[in-house]
C-alpha cells in the first residue's frame, strides 16, 4: 500500500483548530468533515466542497459552544448523517441524495447521561465486517463486543491490556493494532496474544501515536502521529505485518482524525490545526484493454473503473485472499478474478459480485456469459454455475457438451403464483440424452432419452417446458411435470421462445409457425415465408419476427394479444386474460385459449370467469349450471359475508361438474343434507347410489324409492335393470322372465344355473334353452343341458357352437368313441378359422397325419412338418418333402434342404439349388455321391458351355474349376478376348507361364494395333523395351518416350528422345530436344557415342558454344586411336592446346610438346620442362632434372623430389639458395623424420644442430629424448640440454629448460643433480624441494641456511610432516612435542602419550589426561579414569567438569561395590574429589553451583568409603546408618540401588519398619523403571523428610531378578504379618531420625561425618566450619580403629582430619 498526496481539502489554520471527526458515505460519493466550530462540510468524490451545514445544541439556551461533535456516521443509503454530541444527544440529519437539498433533522436520540462519559474510552473501532467493535480504555484495557461473531467462535469482553492508553486502535483482518504514547505499535492476535511489535521509542523524531484507521479490506492499517503517517500491510504468505515507507509531511502537526473511503481508494487525514489532506491509496494501477482502469487498493481488493462511463465496481475477496489477476470478458461486461482458493465473478452492469471456492486448474477454465444472471464455467468435463450476487456455487454437473445452445438455465425469470426459488437447468449427459435439474432443490427433474442427436435445447422462462431439436430437424416439446414428449414440427430450421411469454416461434421450410398456446401443440398458426427467420424482437408492446428475403429484411408482427394471454395465464391474472379474449374473434386458437382459461379458472374457483368461458365456447349446459352455482355463491356471500365458493352447496356442485359425485355426496353428507344428495342422484337417474344413501341413513322413503325406481325402469323398458332389481329382491323367476324379455337369455341361464330351484323347473329351463338356441348361444345352451345332465343335447349344442374344448371334455366322459372325430372336426374348424398352428396338434390327436403336415406347411411350421414326416411309417408323405425342401432352399438353409430333396428323390433339384446358389463344391459333392465321375464331368462341362453361350462366363468358369478343367476356362476367355481373366487363371493355375502369357498377349494385341493394351501386357511381362520398340516401329515417339520415362530408369527416356530427334534431323530435332530440355544432353550423348556429324549439326543450329567441346571430345577419340596429328588439330580447334601438349608429354614426345607449347601455349612450356625433369629423376639423372626444374622456375619441386629420395642435404641446399623462407619448415620436417627413426636418430640430429650452432634446436632435440629402458642416456641428454641452455640461451629460456629437466631428474632419483642444476640458476626453493624429495635433509638445511635463511622454517615444517607421515613419533618428540602427543593419542598409545606429556608442563599433561579419561569412560573403564586422576591430580578446569561428573556417576552405577574390598576405589574417588574441591576454592569457580555439586559428590564418596571401612571392621550399625543417609542424595545416586542397599542394611539390623518402607520403595521404583514411568510413585511415606521425591530416571535396574523376587516375597510376608508399622522412626524433634531438616521448626542440623545422621545434642565439633559428629558414633568408630588397627579406618580418620581441619583433642594419632 502506497500513499500519494492528492490535494488539501481544508487549509489548516494558524492555531489549534482540531478536526474532531470525519466519515465517508457507503456509496463513496460523499465525504463529511466536522470542524472545530461544529460546522459539517460535505465534499464530493473528487474532493470538491459541495455543501455545508451547522449543527445545533440540544438546548439553545446554553449557546452554540456548549458542546463538541465527537462522531459522525452515514446511513447505509448515504442520504442521512448521524451526529453525536457531548451535550447528551445524537441528531440524525436528512441530507438527501442530490447536492443542495435542504438539511432537515429527521430524528434525535437523547442520552440519559452526559456523553462526556465517552472520554472513558481512549478510542473505538469496528471490525472489517462491521459486526463487532473494540473499545480502548484509559487504563490500557481493550474490550471486544460482537453483534454477530459470524461463527468465528472468538470471545467477547476484555481482550488485552496495553502498556499505555490505546489512543490508536485498529481492527484488521488477522490482527488488532494498538498504539499510544509509548511510541510502540503492537499487533495482537485474535485472542489478545502479542504477534509483532514495532518500537520507535529510540526515534527522536517520532511523537506519540494519536489515531489509526483500517482499510475496508482490513489488510492495511495507517497510524497517524506528528507530521507522519505510518503504513502497515498484512502479508498473507508470511502471516505478518510489513511496514511500508512512512508518509512524512513537514508542518502537518499532530493527526487527529483518519477516514478511509469505503472502496479503499482514498484516505483523508484531519490535523490539530484544522487541515484535511486527501491521499490516494493503492498498491498498483494498470490499464486493461484501454477501456478499464484497475486500481489494487489492497492485496484482496481491486477497484475497476470504466474509463468511458466513469462507472466503478469494487471487487473484494471476502476471505482476504490475494487477488492474482482480473480480466474483463463477455463484451466487456463481466469481471473474472482469481485468488489462490477462490474465484471472483461480477456483472458490471448490475454490480452483482460473487466469490466462490475454487481450486485452481492452471487457468484451463472456459467462461460463458450468454446468460445474464448466471456464469457458466466449463473445466475438465464439469460445468459449474455461479449466480451473480451469490457466494455459493449454484450447481455443478458433468457434461462434455459446452455449446451454449446445448445448455439452458432459467433463474426466477418470471414470477409465478405460489412459486419461490424457481431455478432450473437443462443440459446434455450425452449427445442423445437430456437431463433437467432443479438447482434450488438439488435434485433431478427428469431425463429424456432421444433416438437421434440433439443440436439445440431451451427451457421456457418458468422452467416447466423444454423445447429441443435433433439433427433430423425435428422439434420436440417436453412437459417436465407430466414427463410427456411431443413432436411438434419437422424440418425445423429456426426456433425460439418469445421473451416474457410461453409463445414459441419456429420456421418449417416455407412456413412461419407460431404456438400461442403451447399446451395445445397441435394448434399452430402458420404464415407462408419467402426467406429465413434470423431474429425475434420484443419491445414497446410489440413482437416482431425478422426475416431475410434475399437482400431485403422483412418483419412479421405477431399477435401481441395472444402472447399477452399466455403471460396473463402464467401470472394467474384471469380477469386480464378474459378481458383480452373478449377482444378476439372466435377461431381455433381462441377456442383453445377459452378452454385453457375455463379449466384454470375452475381450478382457481373463479366461477364467474369459468361461466363466461363456457358461454363463449357454446357449452350452454355448463354455463347454465355455473350460473346457478354463482347465484348460490353470491347469495351466501351477500348474507353471511366471506368467500361464497366455500359454501357446501357450491363445493358440491363443482364436484358434480367435475363428475366426482362421491365428493359431492361427501360435501352434502358433512352438512347432513341427505335429501339434497338423494335429489342429486335422482336428477342424474343414479338410483342405485340414491337407494344406497337412503339405506345407510334409514330414510323413511326407502320403499317408495325402490318402487319408483322399478316403475321407472319398466316405463323406460330397462328390463335388464328391472331383472337385476327382481334378482336383488330374490324373485328369481320374475328376474328370469325379465332377462328373457330383455333378450338376455345368457344372463337368465347364468341365474338359472346358480339357483337349484330353477334347475329343477323344466318349464323355465326349456324356455331359457329355446331362447339360447334361438339366439345361437349354443355354448351357453350346452352348459345348461350339461347342468341338467342331458349330455347328447349338450354335445350337439357344443358342436354347433364350435365349443370343441367343452365337447371333447364331455365326450371323454360320456361318449369316448366320438373323441377322435371331435378332434378332427376341431382341427377342420381351426383350419377354417385360419388358426393352422392350433389345428396341427388336434390332427395329430385324431391321427390325421396328412392333414397335420398340410396344416404345419400352411402355418409355415416347417420344423414341425419335418418332425411329423419323419414319424410317418409309410411313404405317402414323400410329396411333401419337395415343398419343404424348396422352402429351406428359398431361405438359403441349404444343409437342411439337401437331405429333404434326397429323401423325396429330387437329387437333380438339390444340385440345381447348389448351382443357382453358386455353391459348386456342395453341388459337385452331391453329384459325385449320386453319379459316376464321367457323368459328373460331362454334366458340368456341358452345363458350363451352356452358361458360356448365355454369356455367364464367371459361372461357367466355376463349373470348369469344379471338375478341374481350368484350361477349358482359359481357352473360353481367350476365345472371347477376355485377356484379364486369361491372365488371372494362368496366374492361379500356371504361374510359371505368366510372363510368357503376358508377352504372347502383348504381341497378339500389337498385331491388332491395340497398342495401349499391348503396352500393359509388356509392362506386366517386365519387357518395357518391347513396348518402346513397338511404339518406335509404329512411329509413335510420344508414347515410346512416355513409357521409357515411366519405366526405363534415369536415362532411357533421354535415349528415346535422342533417337526421335535423330529420326527428325535439322531444325525439327533442335525444337524437339529444346521442348524436353535435352538439347545439351543430346549433343553430349551424340559426341559421347562418336556421332560427331549429328552433334556438330545440332550445335551449329542451336548452341555454338558447344562446338569447342565437341572438337575436344573428337580430339580425345583421335588420341585414343593414336591419330596424334589429327588430335593435335582438334585440340587446337577446341581451344585446348595444353591438352595437345599433355598428349605429347604423356607419350614422351618432348619435341612435339615443346613445339605446340611454344606455338600455342607459352604457359605450358614450364609443364613440359617439369615433365622432362620428372622423367630424368626417374632415370636417376638428378643433375639434369634439377637444371630442368630451375629453368621451369620450380625449385620447390626440386626440394620435393630430393626429399622423396631422402637427399636432405641437397634439399636443404636448394631451399637455402632459392626458398630461404621455407627453411625452418623443412628443418622441422627433417626433425620429425629423425624422430621416426627413434632415440638414436634424435641424438644424432641434436648433435648435428649443436655442431651447426642451432643450440635452441639442439636443446629441443635433447629434451625430446625419452627411452625408459636407457636411463643413463636420458640423463646424459637432459644434462646436455641443460648445459647448452645455461651456456648459450637466454636466462628465461634457460629457467624454462631447467624447470623441465629438474622434475625429470628427480623421477630418475638424481636428486643431487637436479638440485645442482637449480642452484646454477639460483632457484633455491626448487633445489631445497629436490633435496627434500631425496630425503637429504642435511643438505636441504645447509642450502637454506647458507643461501636463503627464510626457508629454514619451511625445511623444518616439511621435516615434521615427513616424520608424521612416517609415523616416527619418537623422532618427532624432539622436533614438535604437541604433534608427537597427538600422534600417540590417535594411535591409542596412551601410556606413552601421558608419560611424554608429564615431562611437559602441567597444562599439556592435563589436556591429554582429560582426553585419555574421556576415552576410558566411553570404553566403560571409569575406575581406570579414576586411577589416572588419582595419580596426576584433578585441576579445576571448567572443561573437565563433565568428565568428573560422568566418572563419578559411572562409579556409583557399578554393581557389588558396597563391600570392604571396594574401599580403595571409594577412597581414591573421595581423595580426587577433595583435591578438586580444594582447587575449586582457589579458582574463579569458587562457591559456584558446580563447586557445590562437587562438594556434594565429595560427601557421597566419603560416605561410601567410610561404609566400606565400617563393613571391614563389623561396624554394621555405622554402615547401615551411612546407607540410610545416602538416601537424601538420590538425585545423584541411582534411586533403586540406594533404597535396596538401605533396606537390606536396615533388615540385617532388624530395623524392620525402615527395612519394609525402603524395600517397598525399591520395588515401586524397579516396577516404574520397567514400565518407563515414575509418575505413579506414592511419596506419602517420605513426607516431612529430606529424601527427595523427584529423582532422575535410572537407565537400568541395579539388582538381579532373583534378588528382586526375594525382596518381593519378604515385603509380602511382612505386610501379611501386620506386626510392622509402615512409619519411619522419629527422634526428639518429632521428625524422622535420619532427616537433617526438622519437620516442625524447619531447622537444618549438621550431618555426622561418620554416619551422616543429624548431629543434635551429644556432639563433637571440628575446626572446619559446618563439620561435626555424634559423640557415640565417633567413639564407636575410634574404638574399632584402635582395636582392629584397620588401615582402612585409619585412612578414614586421616581424611577426616584433613577435611575437617584436624581431629578433636581426644583425637587419634596415626601410626
Amino acid at each position: 500500500m502506497q500513499l500519494k498526496h492528492l490535494k488539501t481539502l481544508l487549509t489548516p489554520q494558524e492555531g489549534a483548530a482540531k478536526v474532531t471527526c470525519m466519515t465517508w458515505a457507503p456509496n463513496n460519493g460523499k465525504f463529511a468533515v466536522c470542524t472545530v466550530d461544529r460546522v459539517v462540510l460535505l465534499y464530493d468524490e473528487q474532493g470538491e466542497k459541495r455543501d455545508k451545514f451547522s449543527t445545533k445544541p440540544a438546548e439553545s439556551k446554553y449557546g452554540k459552544k456548549s458542546y463538541v461533535v465527537k462522531a459522525m456516521a452515514f446511513s447505509p443509503d448515504s442520504t442521512k448523517i448521524a451526529i453525536a454530541q457531548t451535550d447528551n444527544i445524537i441528531y440524525v440529519y436528512k441530507i438527501g441524495e442530490e447536492w443542495g437539498e435542504k438539511k432537515v433533522i429527521c430524528n434525535k436520540f437523547v442520552q440519559t447521561s452526559d456523553v462526556v462519559a465517552l472520554m472513558l474510552y481512549s478510542s473505538l473501532c469496528a471490525s472489517v465486517s462491521g459486526k463487532g467493535m473494540l473499545s480502548g480504555h484509559a487504563d490500557g484495557t481493550v474490550v471486544r463486543y460482537f453483534f454477530d461473531d459470524e461463527g468465528s467462535g472468538e470471545s467477547q469482553g476484555k481482550l488485552l491490556t496495553h502498556p499505555c492508553p490505546p489512543y490508536a486502535l485498529a481492527w484488521g483482518t488477522n490482527s488488532i493494532i494498538v498504539a499510544g504514547c509509548d511510541k510502540k505499535i503492537v499487533a495482537y492476535g485474535r485472542e489478545g496474544h502479542i504477534q509483532q511489535t514495532f518500537d520507535y521509542s529510540r526515534d527522536r523524531s517520532e511523537k506519540e501515536f494519536t489515531v489509526a484507521a483500517t482499510s475496508p479490506s482490513g489488510q492495511s492499517v495507517v497510524i497517524g502521529s506528528y507530521d507522519r503517517l505510518r503504513v502497515f500491510n498484512w502479508g498473507p504468505r508470511k502471516g505478518a505485518w510489513d511496514e511500508a515507507s512512512p508518509k512524512e509531511i513537514p508542518n502537518l502537526y499532530t493527526i487527529t482524525a483518519l477516514a478511509w473511503k469505503k472502496d479503499g481508494s482514498r484516505l483523508c487525514a484531519g490535523t490539530l490545526c484544522g487541515g484535511v489532506e486527501q491521499f490516494d491509496c493503492c498498491l498498483r494501477r494498470s490499464i486493461y484493454k484501454n477501456k478499464f482502469e484497475m486500481t489494487y487498493v489492497g492485496l484482496s481488493q481491486v477497484i475497476v473503473k470504466n474509463l468511458s462511463t466513469g462507472m466503478r465496481v469494487v471487487l473484494k475477496s471476502h476471505y482476504g485472499y490475494e487477488i492474482d489477476e482480473v480480466k474483463i470478458m463477455g463484451k466487456d461486461r463481466y469481471l473474472v478474478g482469481h485468488t489462490s482458493d477462490t474465484l471472483l465473478l461480477g456483472d458490471l452492469t448490475s454490480n452483482k459480485l460473487s466469490e466462490v471456492a475454487w481450486q485452481g486448474s492452471g487457468g484451463n477454465e472456459k467462461f460463458f456469459f450468454e446468460n445474464e444472471t448466471v456464469c457458466m464455467i466449463f473445466n475438465a468435463g464439469e460445468l459449474t454455475l455461479v449466480e451473480y450476487g451469490s457466494n455459493d456455487i449454484l450447481g455443478s454437473v458433468r457434461t462434455e457438451f459446452m455449446n451454449p445452445h446445448l445448455i439452458s438455465v432459467r433463474l426466477n425469470e418470471r414470477k409465478q403464483r405460489g412459486v419461490e426459488g424457481n431455478k432450473k437447468l437443462a443440459y446434455l449427459i450425452d449427445i442423445k440424452t437430456i437431463a433437467i435439474v432443479d438447482l434450488a432443490g438439488g435434485y433431478n427433474l427428469g431425463t429424456i432419452n432421444h433416438d437421434s442427436k440433439i443440436d439445440w435445447l431451451e427451457l421456457n422462462e418458468t422452467g416447466r417446458k423444454l423445447l429441443f431439436r435433433d439433427k433430423k430437424l425435428r422439434l420436440h416439446l417436453y412437459d417436465i411435470e407430466s414427463s410427456v414428449k411431443t413432436t411438434v414440427l419437422s424440418f425445423c430450421s429456426y426456433v425460439q421462445w418469445v421473451p416474457g411469454s410461453d409463445v414459441v416461434v419456429s420456421q418449417n421450410r416455407g412456413n412461419l409457425c407460431v404456438w400461442y398456446n403451447i399446451d395445445s401443440p397441435e394448434r399452430a398458426t402458420m404464415f407462408p415465408l419467402r426467406g429465413d427467420v434470423v431474429d425475434l424482437e420484443r419491445s414497446n408492446g410489440k413482437t416482431e419476427v425478422i426475416v431475410t428475403e434475399g437482400v431485403n429484411t422483412v418483419s412479421y408482427t405477431l399477435d401481441e394479444g395472444l402472447i399477452e394471454f399466455g403471460t396473463a395465464i402464467d401470472d394467474g391474472d384471469y380477469y386480464r386474460a378474459t378481458a383480452f379474449l373478449e377482444t378476439l374473434e372466435m377461431s381455433s386458437e381462441t377456442e383453445a385459449m377459452w378452454k385453457t382459461l375455463s379449466k384454470l379458472s375452475l381450478e382457481a374457483r373463479q366461477l364467474h370467469i369459468a361461466e363466461r368461458c363456457f358461454a363463449a365456447l357454446g357449452d350452454v349446459s355448463k354455463a347454465r349450471f355455473l350460473n346457478q352455482t354463482n347465484r348460490i355463491a353470491d347469495q351466501v356471500s351477500k348474507e353471511y359475508g366471506g368467500d361464497g365458493t366455500e359454501f357446501y352447496q357450491v363445493k358440491a356442485r363443482l364436484a358434480m361438474l367435475d363428475k366426482n359425485y362421491k365428493l359431492a355426496e361427501m360435501y352434502y353428507m358433512e352438512q347432513n343434507a341427505i335429501d339434497e344428495v338423494m335429489e342429486m342422484y335422482q336428477e342424474l337417474h343414479m338410483w342405485d347410489d340414491c337407494i344406497a344413501v337412503a339405506e345407510s341413513k334409514g330414510h323413511p322413503e326407502l320403499d317408495n324409492l325402490r318402487h319408483s325406481y322399478y316403475q321407472w325402469l319398466m316405463e323406460t323398458n330397462q328390463d335388464e335393470k328391472a331383472g337385476e332389481v327382481k334378482e336383488g329382491e330374490e324373485d328369481f323367476t320374475g328376474a328370469v322372465s325379465l332377462y328373457l324379455k330383455a333378450g338376455l337369455p345368457a344372463k337368465a341361464a347364468r341365474l338359472a344355473m346358480s339357483r337349484e330351484e330353477l334347475v329343477t323347473n323344466s318349464d323355465v329351463i326349456n324356455r331359457i334353452a329355446a331362447a339360447l338356441i334361438k339366439g345361437e348361444f349354443y355354448e351357453r345352451a350346452g352348459d345348461l343341458f350339461e347342468k341338467i345332465r342331458n349330455n347328447q343335447r349338450a354335445l350337439d349344442c357344443y358342436r354347433k357352437g364350435h365349443a370343441f374344448r367343452k365337447a371333447v371334455e364331455l365326450a371323454r366322459v360320456a361318449f369316448p368313441a366320438d373323441v377322435v372325430k371331435l378332434e378332427e372336426a376341431w382341427g377342420d374348424y381351426l383350419v377354417q378359422q385360419k388358426q393352422l398352428d392350433a389345428a396341427i396338434n388336434h390332427y395329430i390327436e385324431a391321427g390325421c397325419s396328412s392333414k397335420a403336415i398340410e396344416a404345419a406347411i400352411g402355418a409355415r411350421q416347417w420344423k414341425k412338418a419335418v418332425h411329423i414326416l419323419e414319424l410317418q411309417e409309410d411313404r405317402s408323405g414323400g410329396k411333401y418333402y419337395l415343398k419343404i425342401a424348396q422352402y429351406y432352399a428359398s431361405i438359403q438353409e441349404y444343409e437342411v434342404a439337401e437331405p429333404l430333396f434326397v429323401k423325396g428323390d429330387h437329387i437333380k433339384d438339390a444340385i440345381d439349388m447348389y448351382t443357382v446358389a453358386g455353391r459348386w463344391e456342395q453341388a459337385h459333392k452331391l453329384a459325385a455321391k449320386c453319379m459316376t465321375p464321367e457323368d459328373v464331368s460331362t454334366l458340368y462341362v456341358s452345363r458350363a458351355q451352356d452358361l458360356e453361350g448365355e454369356g455367364k462366363y464367371k459361372e461357367a468358369e466355376r463349373l470348369f474349376a469344379t471338375v478341374e478343367e481350368p484350361d477349358l476356362a482359359i481357352t473360353m476367355y481367350k476365345k472371347n478376348k477376355m485377356f484379364d481373366d486369361v491372365i488371372r487363371l494362368v496366374a492361379k493355375h500356371h504361374p510359371d507361364l505368366l510372363s510368357e502369357t503376358h508377352l504372347h498377349l502383348a504381341k497378339e494385341l500389337e498385331t491388332e494395333s491395340r497398342f495401349s493394351e499391348a503396352e500393359y501386357h509388356y509392362m506386366e511381362g517386365q519387357e518395357w523395351k518391347g513396348a518402346v520398340n513397338m511404339y518406335r516401329v509404329n512411329n509413335m515417339w510420344e508414347e515410346a518416350y512416355r513409357v521409357a520415362k515411366s519405366h526405363g530408369g534415369a536415362s532411357a527416356h533421354k535415349q528415346v528422345a535422342y533417337l526421335w530427334a535423330k529420326s527428325l534431323g535439322g531444325e525439327a530435332a533442335v525444337k524437339l530436344l529444346n521442348k524436353f530440355g535435352l538439347l545439351e544432353t543430346a549433343i553430349d550423348f551424340a559426341a559421347d557415342n562418336c556421332a560427331f556429324d549429328f552433334a556438330f549439326e545440332l550445335a551449329r543450329l542451336s548452341t555454338k558454344n558447344k562446338i569447342p567441346e565437341i572438337h575436344l571430345k573428337n580430339a580425345m577419340m583421335l588420341e585414343d586411336e593414336g591419330k596424334f596429328a589429327e588430335a593435335e588439330s582438334e585440340f587446337i580447334k577446341a581451344g585446348k592446346p595444353k591438352e595437345a601438349v599433355l598428349m605429347y608429354v604423356h607419350n614422351q614426345d618432348w619435341v612435339g610438346a615443346q613445339r605446340v607449347a611454344e606455338a600455342n601455349d607459352p604457359d605450358s612450356v614450364s609443364d613440359v620442362l617439369v615433365g622432362q625433369a620428372k622423367f630424368c629423376f626417374e632415370q636417376k639423372d638428378f643433375q639434369k632434372a634439377e637444371a630442368f626444374l630451375l629453368r621451369a622456375q620450380r625449385p620447390e619441386l626440386a626440394i620435393k623430389y630430393y626429399k622423396d629420395v631422402e637427399m636432405w642435404s641437397d634439399a636443404m641446399r636448394i631451399c637455402k639458395e632459392y626458398l630461404p623462407n621455407k627453411l625452418s619448415v623443412l628443418q622441422e620436417e627433417y626433425e620429425k623424420e629423425a624422430t621416426k627413426k627413434g632415440v638414436e636418430g634424435m641424438v644424432e640430429q641434436a648433435k648435428e644442430w649443436e655442431l651447426s650452432g642451432e643450440y635452441a634446436r639442439a636443446v629441443e632435440c635433447y629434451l625430446k629424448v625419452k627411452d625408459s629402458t636407457n636411463g643413463p642416456l636420458m640423463e646424459k641428454c637432459w644434462m646436455k640440454a641443460a648445459e647448452l641452455a645455461i651456456k648459450f640461451l637466454t636466462h628465461e629460456r634457460a629457467v624454462d629448460v631447467i624447470h623441465s629437466v629438474g622434475p625429470r631428474l628427480t623421477q630418475l632419483r638424481k636428486y643431487s643433480a637436479a638440485a645442482e642444476l637449480y642452484l646454477n640458476l639460483d632457484l633455491i626453493k626448487e633445489a631445497i624441494d629436490a633435496f627434500i624429495e631425496g630425503e637429504e635433509w642435511n643438505k636441504a638445511k645447509r642450502v637454506a641456511k647458507e643461501l636463503d635463511p627464510r626457508f629454514e622454517d619451511y625445511v623444518d615444517q616439511r621435516y615434521k610432516e615427513h616424520l608424521k607421515n612416517q609415523g616416527k613419533a619418537d623422532s618427532l618428540v624432539g622436533v614438535d612435542v604437541m604433534a608427537a602427543l597427538d600422534m600417540y593419542a590417535e594411535r591409542g598409545q596412551w601410556e606413552k602419550c601421558i608419560e611424554t606429556a608429564s615431562k611437559q608442563n602441567y597444562k599439556i599433561l592435563h589436556k591429554y589426561v582429560a582426553l585419555y579419561a574421556t576415552h576410558l569412560i566411553k570404553e566403560g573403564h571409569a575406575e581406570k579414569a579414576l586411577n589416572l586422576y588419582a595419580q596426576h591430580g584433578a585441576p579445576a578446569n571448567l572443561q573437565n567438569f563433565n568428565i568428573y561428573k560422568r566418572m563419578f556417576l559411572d562409579l556409583l552405577n557399578l554393581l557389588g561395590r558396597d563391600s570392604a574390598e571396594s574401599f580403595r576405589m571409594w577412597a581414591d574417588l573421595r581423595d580426587v574429589m577433595l583435591l578438586l574441591c580444594e582447587n575449586l576454592t582457589k579458582s574463579s569457580e569458587a562457591n559456584s553451583p558446580a563447586h557445590e555439586e562437587f562438594e556434594q559428590m565429595l560427601l557421597i564418596s566419603h560416605y561410601y568409603a567410610t561404609r566400606s571401612a565400617a563393613n571391614g571392621v563389623d561396624l554394621v550399625s555405622v554402615a547401615a546408618k551411612l546407607s540410610i543417609s545416602l538416601l537424601r542424595h538420590t538425585e545423584l545416586i541411582p534411586a533403586d540401588k540406594a533404597f535396596y542397599e538401605a533396606g537390606m542394611a536396615a533388615r540385617a539390623l532388624g530395623w524392620e519398619n525402615m527395612a519394609f518402607i525402603f524395600l517397598n520403595r525399591f520395588l515401586d521404583l524397579s516396577d516404574g523403571i520397567e514400565e518407563g514411568n515414575l509418575d505413579t510413585l506414592d511419596h506419602s511415606d517420605f513426607q516431612d523428610t529430606d529424601i527427595p521425591f523427584e529423582v532422575p530416571f535410572p537407565a537400568k535396574i541395579h539388582v538381579t531378578d532373583a534378588q528382586r523376587e526375594e525382596i518381593r516375597d519378604w515385603v509380602l510376608t511382612v505386610s501379611m504379618d501386620q506386626r510392622v508399622e509402615q512409619v519411619l522412626p522419629k527422634d526428639e524433634r518429632d521428625t524422622y531420625e535420619a532427616s537433617l531438616l526438622a519437620a516442625n521448626t524447619g531447622i537444618r542440623s549438621l550431618p555426622c561425618v561418620i554416619t551422616g545422621y543429624p548431629v543434635l545434642r551429644n556432639k563433637i565439633e571440628f575446626k572446619g566450619p559446618g563439620k561435626a559428629a555424634n559423640k557415640d558414633d565417633w567413639n564407636k568408630f575410634i574404638m574399632a580403629t584402635k582395636t582392629t588397627h584397620s588401615p582402612e579406618c585409619q585412612d578414614v580418620l586421616k581424611f577426616v582430619s584433613q577435611w575437617c581441619g584436624g581431629l578433636p583433642a581426644s583425637g587419634f594419632s596415626f601410626h
